[in-house]
């Protein structure tokens, strides 16, 4: 059931998304998850400073009211689960700018001025990492 992968900063992406909160789909019968993990890493590829970011696809993150989820997530650092984003390069280039940030802080808390515009308002849910929480 479990796949063991790489334990650094990873994009968890749910490959088994909707297109949008309207459609399952895009009109060539691809789901909009599939879309956004080729995009992610198509970007990723394209840009050494994104190469410390492994995208790992997977089916179903569960967050099926929320169309296009990702879950970042990196040892010992607060994770979070993003979603609603529409499956393209805009999209993959903002959450692997949050990413960056997010590998290079201390616990997983990135500034608020430093998130790209593309990430606001798609945060769903902030995990803490295993044996911690986060202080009030």
């Amino acid at each position: 059931m479990l796949i063991p992968v790489e334990d650094g900063p990873a994009i968890v992406v749910c490959n088994t998304c909707r297109f949008s909160a309207d459609a399952r789909e895009d009109a060539e019968g691809r789901r909009g998850g599939a879309a956004l993990a080729e995009a992610l890493t198509e970007t990723r590829d394209a840009d050494p400073r994104y190469a410390g970011i492994a995208i790992q696809p997977m089916p179903c993150l569960f967050a099926c009211s929320a169309h296009c989820t990702v879950h970042l997530r990196a040892p010992d650092k607060v994770g979070y689960v993003l979603g609603r984003f529409t499956p393209d390069a805009d999209a993959a280039r903002a959450i692997l700018d949050y990413a960056v940030a997010y590998a290079e802080s201390d616990h997983g808390k990135v500034p608020f001025a430093q998130w790209p515009q593309g990430v606001k308002g798609h945060f769903i849910v902030r995990v803490p990492p295993a044996g911690l929480l986060v202080e009030g």
